[in-house]
């Protein structure tokens, strides 16, 4: 069993520390590991039995899967910022295997579409797919470009205090493309009005989870950019992640703890002093930080009285949360070499038509899953055959309709009973049967199987109503100066996916932002970290 941090015990932490960070997913770490680089002692309090939140795997029965990290780009680039956040925070100690050229395959019913790694290849392989589409293959990449290089300027305001935040954002429009906060929809039917282009294009749409109608061409822009040149995968398993940056907080005195699970955030007079854990011990802090997202900061963590005086029942109606998912984790017998498994994600759809996928599956699930992801953790890692020799894993991926769980709600994990383990199986053989369906040679070898649903999510990472996204990405939420670092509670902050956007990257960013809004007047010395930061020096045996 993968377990990082130490477990919380009374007694085990100092009653009082410069940070507490509450939750250790990417955000929260990244955020503690260059505070601590700054000269701050901080704690990570997690709920969880392990660091790391989606970042974490877990092992059954034999084998060992990534909960939340498929694929990375950009971090095999040595001095792209995502590659240096990661290097300061582990200290270049976490390593990336790159996958194969082809990262992603699309396939809509019978026809597939491969995304190789390269912007040429891209436009390449699409023109050769929909040869009368060049100029608007060609324009579309030109866009996703310009609208990606644009995540500067428009979160811009993130590292600001909030005021100049949003006298900034009032004029973030005329400095950003007009089409960030378009629908991806409407933007690209001003390209083209060939669906099935359209439909491979946005063929991704389950890394940020929503239909080209619904979500924001300029988060859109941002994923397609990210894997242009390929995608990666952390060497020795997703986990390598927190073990990696655990002890550059634990070498500036502070720690991070498993099983501590966050009651309540104590605020003074509009100060947040400290925290109050489920077994009742205060723990105190000159700065608390929130890595738990919006809507279980603000709703749960913050008492009742501060939660009204800052009008954030209000605030959360005009954001909705992501979707939820379920996701098989499966154990194969034989290696990657032996099954014919690749290092490509399969993006797997019943036809171009992602909108109406998602309306006939929401109105009656026998209808079909809207799409499919299959993602092979095992071949992507180079050092999986050193610790588990002649197996393989697989995953994958679909969305979950919360609505269908409800009646089991409250129940306890692996405890809901039986109608709760019949229902699992009757999705576990048809997310089995979309699997072989791809890949047929599959079928025998499978020697374990495991369901997680949207309760699982919600047991584990305490996630609202089972989203894995924080909260969606549509247009209206971009728009929201709420959702800053800087929270109107003195000394608290928030950072993760809600600060910046969704998945690792955003995350990690998310961190970088809130580190940079904590120090205010002295975040030069945050860009001066990640500007000069150089690996420690190898010392040799003798």
């Amino acid at each position: 069993m993968k377990r990082i941090g130490r477990r919380y015990r009374t007694g085990r932490a100092e009653q009082h520390y410069d940070v507490i960070v509450i939750g250790s997913g990417i955000g929260g770490l990244t955020n503690a590991a260059l505070l601590t680089k700054l000269g701050r002692k901080v704690c990570v309090l997690e709920q969880h039995y392990t660091a790391g939140g989606y970042t974490h795997s877990y092992e059954r029965e034999g084998y060992e899967w990534d909960v939340g990290v498929h694929y990375i780009g950009e971090v095999h680039k040595p001095h792209s910022p995502l590659r240096r956040v990661f290097d300061v925070i582990s200290d270049g100690k976490l390593e990336w295997a790159p996958m194969d050229e082809v990262y992603d395959r699309i396939i809509i019913g019978d026809r597939k579409y491969d995304f190789r790694a390269g912007r040429e290849n891209f436009v390449n392989d699409m023109i050769a797919h929909f040869p009368q589409e060049e100029a608007a293959i060609r324009q579309y990449v030109d866009l996703v470009y310009k609208v990606a290089r644009s995540a500067t300027p428009f979160f811009a305001g993130q590292a600001m205090p909030p005021l100049l935040a949003k006298a900034y954002n009032k004029t973030r429009r005329f400095l950003v493309p007009n089409e960030c906060l378009k629908t991806t929809r409407e933007v690209l039917e001003a390209l083209t009005q060939n669906q099935e282009l359209i439909a491979v294009l946005t063929g991704q749409w389950g890394d940020y989870g929503m239909v080209p109608s619904e979500s924001t061409f300029f988060m859109h822009a941002m994923v397609a950019k990210h894997y242009f040149a390929g995608g990666n995968y952390p060497v020795g398993g997703s986990w390598k992640m927190a073990e990696t940056i655990v002890p550059v907080i634990r070498a500036g005195g502070g720690e991070v703890f498993t099983y501590a699970r966050v009651e309540e955030i104590i605020v003074e007079k509009n100060r947040a002093i400290g925290v109050l854990m489920e077994n009742g011990d205060r723990l105190l802090a000159d700065s608390i930080v929130s890595n738990t997202g919006a809507r279980l900061t603000f709703e749960k963590l913050l008492p009742e009285a501060v939660r009204a005086q800052h009008r954030y029942e209000q605030k959360l109606t005009t954001v909705k949360p992501s979707s939820a998912h379920l996701c098989l984790y499966i154990g194969c017998k034989g290696t990657a070499k032996e099954l014919g498994i690749p290092k490509t994600n399969l993006w797997v759809y019943p036809s171009p038509h992602h909108e109406q996928n998602i309306q006939n599956y929401l109105d009656n699930p026998e209808t079909g899953a809207p799409l499919f992801y299959i993602s092979f953790p095992s071949a992507k890692d180079p050092t999986w055959e050193q610790n588990y020799p002649g197996k393989s894993t697989i995953e994958v991926v679909t969305l979950g309709r919360y609505e269908d769980y409800i009646k089991w709600r409250g129940t306890t994990w692996n405890q809901r009973g039986e109608g709760y383990e019949e229902h699992k199986q009757k999705i576990t053989e048809q997310m089995l049967e979309a699997l072989y369906k791809q890949m047929p040679q599959l079928r025998g070898t499978v020697d374990y199987a495991e369901l997680s649903t949207p309760l699982s999510t919600e047991w584990f990472q305490l996630n609202d109503r089972g989203e894995i996204y924080g909260l969606e990405h549509d247009p209206d939420r971009f728009r929201q100066d709420w959702l800053h670092p800087v929270t109107p509670v003195k000394g608290l902050y928030m950072t993760g996916q809600d600060v910046v956007t969704c998945g690792i990257g955003g995350a990690l960013m998310g961190g970088v932002l809130t580190t940079s809004a904590m120090l205010g007047l002295q975040a030069n010395k945050l860009q001066k970290l990640l500007k000069t930061w150089q690996p420690p020096a190898v010392v040799a045996a003798h």
